[in-house]
């Protein structure tokens, strides 16, 4: 099998580490526009006995992206999610089974327009395959077919610094672009079995864990679920995403946001334009990065509703904590990990069903459980 792996950032590197992990896999590509300045997990080891590989690639180039793919067997994209649509469907023109971390629900339906020509192919695509969207989505799936009726799905996932400090008590786990998309865009949820839309950053709650991590705060975020609460409109009553902070979060990025500090609109600043959150981002990233910093993944997805005629609830729980022996972060884990997964299961054959499909929709649920334990990233049922 060879794989490619269109970004060298965290969730990229991390996808293809695991991906080298599996001999099986004959080469892994790593592209990017920079590919050269990649961390030691990957490097400690030369080039894997040949089977790494790290091409420089510019993906907004059609004809260079076309000759990557060529005779790849799977492609899993860690770049920025506005480039998804453009890359699954040159990967169906080259052949090749395509996934991606996801991020934006408008995309996927693009992504879906690709169906016809991905069956013609004999190729699986297939959008959101991170942590969430992506392995949140399996597991509400899940908990949904194990009841007779499902009638509340409720979904939490966090990335946090195992030491916090103030005054955010966060670190950058991925993006810190991409966290402001979602503290800025509306969360699509189920109310009443129809989706509507609803502020980020809203309908503040506490959620509890295991100590040490203790009590979080939870509250709505745009694209943690993707496409979900459509493909469930009319059979789930309530479906709903929220990101896990330490408490206080909320009360200090909320006024940030309604201040105009994320817009994206430029204001003149002495003379100058100047975009908000290109300056927010400026002054606060520094201040937000730790590179030592150890983080962990905190996930709850609690389904409730009635089997046998009487109240049931399914509930999945995830911890899981820095690699400190690989210096690989839990995000990292948790997100790059599931992508590789999922391409491998495209690959091998795991993945049967041809064409667009959302990991709810197409990755089988025990052996993908299965496959995040043999790396340690152990879903618990309670």
């Amino acid at each position: 099998m060879k794989m490619l792996v269109l970004g060298a950032g965290l969730q990229g590197c991390a996808c293809a580490y695991d991906l080298l992990q599996n001999p099986a896999v004959t080469q892994v590509t790593l592209a990017d526009l920079r590919p050269d300045n990649l961390p030691a997990f990957l490097t400690d080891q030369g080039d894997w006995g040949g089977r790494l590989k790290t091409v420089r690639l510019d993906v907004t180039d059609p004809v260079a992206v076309q000759e990557t793919m060529r005779g790849q067997t799977s492609v899993m994209s860690a770049i920025p999610y506005y480039y998804n649509a453009p890359m699954a469907r040159a990967a169906v023109e080259a052949g090749c089974h395509f996934s991606d971390l996801g991020g934006n629900t408008e995309i996927v339906f693009e992504q879906k327009k690709l169906e016809d020509q991905a069956v013609a192919r004999n190729v699986s695509v297939i959008p959101d395959c991170g942590l969430a969207p992506g392995m949140v989505n399996i597991l509400a799936a899940e908990g949904i077919r194990r009841l007779d009726r499902a009638a509340q799905v409720k979904v939490y996932v966090g990335g946090l610094p195992q030491q916090p400090e103030p005054p955010l008590n966060y670190q950058i786990v991925y993006s810190l672009e991409g966290a402001l998309d979602y503290y800025t865009t509306p969360s699509w949820v189920l109310r009443g079995g129809k989706p509507v839309q609803v502020d980020a950053l809203s309908e503040l709650e506490a959620v509890d864990f295991p100590q040490p991590v203790g009590t979080l705060e939870a509250f709505h975020t745009g694209g943690g679920i993707s496409t979900l609460p459509f493909a469930y409109q009319g059979k789930v009553d309530v479906m709903e995403y929220k990101t896990l902070r330490y408490p206080g979060h909320v009360a200090i990025m909320r006024p940030i946001r309604e201040l105009g500090l994320l817009d994206n609109t430029p204001v003149e600043v002495k003379g100058k334009s100047v975009v908000p959150r290109d300056l927010f981002i400026a002054a606060v990233h520094p201040k937000l990065h730790k590179p030592r910093g150890k983080d962990l993944v905190a996930l709850q997805v609690t389904v409730t509703g009635t089997k046998d005629g009487k109240p049931a609830k399914v509930t999945f729980r995830l911890i899981d904590r820095y690699d400190a022996d690989h210096g690989i972060s839990a995000m990292m884990r948790t997100t790059g990990y599931s992508l590789s997964i999922t391409g491998q299961m495209q690959a091998d054959g795991r993945v049967t069903l041809r064409g667009v499909h959302t990991p709810d929709e197409a990755i089988p649920f025990r052996a993908y459980v299965e496959e995040l334990g043999r790396r340690g990233v152990r879903i618990e049922e309670l």
